[in-house]
């Protein structure tokens, strides 16, 4: 068994699209409209098969409460691996993006949080 699709539900999904392939460096996968929304995916270019993260309406009444009750504690909606964090900080910190924690070390463990302009906070994550 793997992990097929992961959803971290968004505010708006072009701004959400826009952000995650333009400042993180993800690659659209699947964009199928349904209504109003989409069904739309991104992958990382490193691994195209691989696991799809669901950019997904946040429509639903119980989204708003759960994103806004994770943001007010600190809590990411999700965690990207990546080779090094403080690198990574770095280049996402060009291009803009606000961090709500900077680089930690814990241990084997070094961690950064994001916000994604989109009602989540994201982590990057590397362990040794």
């Amino acid at each position: 068994m793997r992990i097929h699709l992961s959803s971290v539900f968004v505010d708006d999904q072009e701004q959400a699209l826009r952000f995650y392939t333009d400042v993180l460096g993800f690659a659209k996968k699947t964009e199928v409209p349904l209504g109003d929304d989409r069904w739309l995916t991104v992958v990382s270019p490193e691994d195209p098969d691989g696991t799809e993260l669901l950019l997904e309406p946040s429509g639903h009444p119980a989204v708003q409460p759960y994103k806004t009750a994770l943001v007010q504690d600190g809590i990411p909606a999700t965690s990207f691996a990546v080779d090094d964090v403080h690198a990574e900080f770095g280049r996402l910190r060009e291009r803009g993006v606000r961090f709500t924690q900077e680089p930690l070390e814990m241990g084997p463990v070094t961690t950064a949080v994001f916000d994604d302009t989109c009602g989540n906070l994201i982590q990057i994550v590397h362990s040794e």
